[in-house]
């Protein structure tokens, strides 16, 4: 049968593993299935062997624990051949969305050493990096990296050269980062956004400033297709407008931030920052169009909190005291709330009901590599989550967590199902030992040998009577009863001696012998036929029975042994769950406690920071009432 299936978004890296890994019936495509945000499809090609089959069904449809569990008994059983290699890839793309790399390498080494085309082994390697990458796994990544030998196809030489400079930015170098970016081909550094704005931060903390702003601020001024890369456009103004304020710079900083949309990810960084271009202006009042729309929004974003002293700074330049300390104590009374709000988030996050709330509003039948989270949990503030749930580093934890759980439950599930299996295996030796002694019984007193001799002596009196062809043998009671009759009057009519009056009688008789006994000479080999099958049947069924004796009688000797090899099974398996649960449950509450530290260390940090402008608020309230106290003294002293 064909198989052509269209791939949801959450099977799209797994698939573009297997379709890395797997050749094609034809020449091989230069557009692989792509992991981020496109769709794509798999080419229709038979699959002959069934378990294959179901296993690809769970597989497309995101249950990769069901796909690789019945994958790996199909091929205990030896059921996937004979597409046992591409089963075996399709096994190491799902150990890889489980973070299982080294199983996963030497899956694709086996694969690799049997013989695999270059360009599936080089494609599985760059695959096996980036997703190691993703797991920040970043020695590993590049080891998967240099086992590239050949070349790739077109559509993945970009995604490896960005792979690359991500993995030299993460070791620090970035001078060998924007090399590698440079290198690339003019229309690939053109048609990737991301690879420009890659190369431009790297040239920049590489030392090559100049270049890399203007890199920068052409990527600032692209016209943009889509909100990817409109708001990477907005991070490129906004990058350029904050160092051109830090460099005293207010001019440019002003035209690169009048750039950066109002309603971005980034707007509340950039009308922080035109705030203070307008500050550096010494126009105040300006700023304070900026400050007062950014005091509107959420307080949990650290550019909206800078802002609420920053008002009350503007409203100072503007020798404007007294609701300058308005504003400052609006601020702290503020802060305090704030304060407040994420000592009660952080109290929710120690007390684990975010790790609960994120799992139960967001469940997942399956354990895997791709997982959302699309409602946020009943908290205090939830608001406060939104930057934790962003980070790269909570989303593996969190994934652990879940995975974690998934198998928790799972081996529970079977750990009550063992009791299940006890008690069924109970039942089943009880029925056992009462019925089979009554069934062999049963056969004994059904005759067997006696049933064998008749049929024995049957089939020699057939073969009597196929060597005589004695017709005769099969007549049916009539045609029995007719022979009798018919006897009976020729036996009278001959006894009856040579009377005239009796020649047409004798005729008669004559005749009608003649008829029967054509009658049954043209029956005879039918039912000679007729005869030998059913006494073929008869020996079948016979032995038949004899079999079953036989298997029913080992079934009573063999039975304490076999049902014994059923019970120690479970009581091992019982065990093996007894030391596994366990396991899995500490490192489930193992990995729930590093979750929970991350979310609480980054509501910690906004604490440091909100503490921060609590003290600079409070300083500066400090000097306005110092001021207002030396005007004071002024006052009464010229009085």
């Amino acid at each position: 049968m064909g198989l052509r299936i269209a791939l949801s978004p959450g099977a799209l890296l797994m698939a573009s593993v297997l379709a890395a890994a797997l050749p094609t019936r034809a020449a091989e495509s230069d557009e692989p299935a792509r992991a981020q945000g496109m769709s794509t499809s798999i080419e229709a090609r038979p699959v002959s062997a069934l378990h294959y089959g179901d296993t690809l069904f769970h597989f497309f449809q995101n249950k990769h624990f069901s796909a690789i569990t019945g994958l790996m008994t199909s091929q205990h059983f030896d059921r996937v051949a004979p597409q046992g290699d591409e089963a075996e890839v399709l096994r190491g793309g799902l150990l890889l969305s489980y973070g299982v790399h080294n199983e996963a390498g030497q899956i694709f080494a086996a694969l690799i050493d049997k013989g695999a085309a270059p360009s599936v082994r080089d494609r599985a390697w760059f695959y096996l990096a980036k997703i190691r990458y993703q797991r920040g796994l970043h020695v590993e990544a590049e080891a998967a990296l240099a086992r590239i030998e050949g070349r790739l196809p077109a559509a993945l030489v970009e995604e490896r050269d960005l792979l690359r400079a991500q993995l030299l930015m993460a070791r620090g170098d970035f001078a060998g980062a924007a090399n590698v970016l440079d290198a690339m081909p003019a229309e690939a550094k053109k048609a990737s956004p991301f690879a420009r704005f890659n190369l431009g931060v790297a040239l920049i903390k590489g030392g090559e400033v100049a270049r890399g702003s203007a890199l920068l601020d052409e990527i600032g001024r692209t016209p943009a297709d889509n909100e990817e890369q409109r708001s990477l456009r907005d991070r490129a103004n906004l990058a350029l407008g904050v160092a051109a304020l830090q460099d005293q710079r207010p001019d440019d900083a002003r035209r690169l931030l009048e750039r950066v949309r109002l309603t971005g990810l980034h707007a509340n960084k950039a009308l922080l920052g035109f705030g203070w271009v307008a500050a550096a202006h010494k126009q105040p009042a300006q700023a304070l169009v900026s400050w007062n729309e950014l005091t509107s929004r959420d307080g949990s974003d650290p550019a909206v909190l800078e802002a609420r002293i920053a008002v009350p700074f503007a409203h100072a330049q503007m020798a404007a005291y007294g609701q300058s300390l308005q504003f400052y104590e609006l601020a702290l009374n503020e802060f305090d709330d704030e304060g407040r709000r994420l000592d009660a988030s952080i109290d929710a996050i120690r007390s684990g009901k975010m790790i609960d709330g994120l799992l139960e509003r967001n469940p997942a039948d399956e354990m895997g590599w791709f997982g959302t989270l699309s409602k946020l949990p009943e908290m205090p503030h939830a608001a406060h989550l939104s930057q934790v749930l962003a980070e790269h580093e909570f989303q593996e934890a969190f994934k652990n967590v879940r995975d974690l759980r998934f198998l928790e439950n799972n081996l529970q599930q079977w750990r009550d199902s063992l009791g299940v299996f006890r008690d069924m295996l109970t039942n089943r030796r009880q029925a056992f030992s009462e019925h089979l002694p009554r069934v062999l019984a049963q056969l004994s007193g059904s005759g067997l040998v006696e049933l064998s001799v008749r049929g024995a002596l049957l089939a020699g009196e057939l073969v009597l009577v196929e060597s005589e062809s004695d017709a005769s043998a099969f007549a049916d009671p009539t045609e029995r009863d007719l022979l009798a009759r018919l006897a009976a009057v020729q036996a009278i009519l001959k006894q009856s001696g040579s009377a005239p009056e009796l020649d047409s009688a004798r005729e008669r008789a004559r005749l009608a012998a003649g008829v029967l006994t054509w009658q049954l000479a043209e029956a005879y080999p039918q039912r000679l036929w007729t005869t030998k099958n059913n006494l073929r049947q008869t020996d079948s069924a016979l032995h038949e029975a004899r079999l079953k004796e036989a298997v029913l009688a080992q079934a009573q000797r063999d039975e304490p042994a076999r049902f014994g090899l059923f019970a120690a099974r479970i009581d091992a398996l019982a065990r093996q769950l007894d030391t596994t649960l366990p396991r899995v449950v500490a490192l489930k509450n193992e990995q729930q406690g590093v979750a929970q530290q991350i979310a609480e260390a980054a509501l910690v940090g906004q604490k440091q920071r909100l503490l921060a402008y609590t003290m600079q608020a409070r300083f500066e309230v400090a000097q306005l009432i110092d001021r207002a106290t030396v005007a004071r003294s002024d006052d009464s002293a010229q009085r």
